[in-house]
């Protein structure tokens, strides 16, 4: 009798423990945002070629990503209702995957050629050979990172402010053969209705970079991403 008091004293003791360490992790959440359903409208939309020779290293100078690896990524966003939505296909991308943040794939804020402090953090692509992953996540967002003001540095950010300055952010992947990144592009934003122009204009002029663009405009534009329609904000409403 005297050993099971002992036991569940000392069991006692690590669930308070455990909830004392707990409380104390509550102001850095190591994850913040929800895993959601597709909501029925969109405000905007966008698609990523994701490109090795796009990496910028940790010095801010380009760093190689992994040799003929290609990555599109595809978002589309509802930004009155903070979700995200994401369908990410990532080919000659070569796992495991490493990054001190909480995910490997991100979107960061900076603009072509820069460095910049990831917002969002997704779930890392898998399968065999091509890897891919989709699904909607809603804000407020978490990547798991702490910048130099000591927050996360997917605290506070908004989906306006990537909808208001589209091309200064960029999508990526790292993995432990390219933590720099294996694969990086900026972000393009497809036209509201973009089934009448089918494709974004490329950002880059080569095959090598329009390819991936225009395929994953395509299945975007063509697939609505679940059957959800897009839908164009007029002019001064938030």
């Amino acid at each position: 009798m005297q050993r099971t008091t002992k036991r569940r004293i000392a069991g006692l003791s690590g669930i308070v423990g455990t909830a004392a360490l707990v409380t104390a992790m509550g102001a850095a959440p190591a994850s913040a945002e929800t895993a959601v359903d597709r909501p029925d409208s969109f405000t905007s939309a966008y698609t990523v070629a994701a490109l090795p020779g796009n990496v910028i290293g940790p010095d801010g100078a380009p760093a190689p990503g992994e040799p003929g690896a290609t990555g599109t990524f595809n978002f589309m966003i509802n930004s009155d209702l903070e979700i995200i939505c994401y369908d990410i296909t990532l080919d000659g991308v070569t796992p495991p995957f490493q990054s001190m943040a909480k995910t490997s794939t991100h979107i960061h804020q900076t603009a072509a050629g820069k460095n910049g402090p990831p917002r969002i953090a997704f779930p890392n692509p898998a399968g065999e050979g091509t890897l891919t992953v989709s699904g909607c996540l809603q804000g407020p967002f978490t990547t798991g990172l702490t910048g130099d003001d000591g927050v996360d540095t997917g605290e506070g950010f908004s989906l306006k402010q990537l909808e208001a300055d589209p091309a200064g952010f960029s999508a990526d992947t790292h993995t432990s053969g390219f933590v720099p990144g294996a694969v990086r592009g900026q972000l393009t934003a497809l036209p509201m209705g973009g089934v009448d122009t089918g494709v974004a204009s490329a950002p880059a002029s080569s095959p090598e970079s329009t390819a991936p663009l225009a395929l994953g405009a395509l299945a975007l534009v063509g697939a609505g991403i679940g059957g959800a329609v897009l839908v164009r904000r007029r002019a001064g409403v938030a």
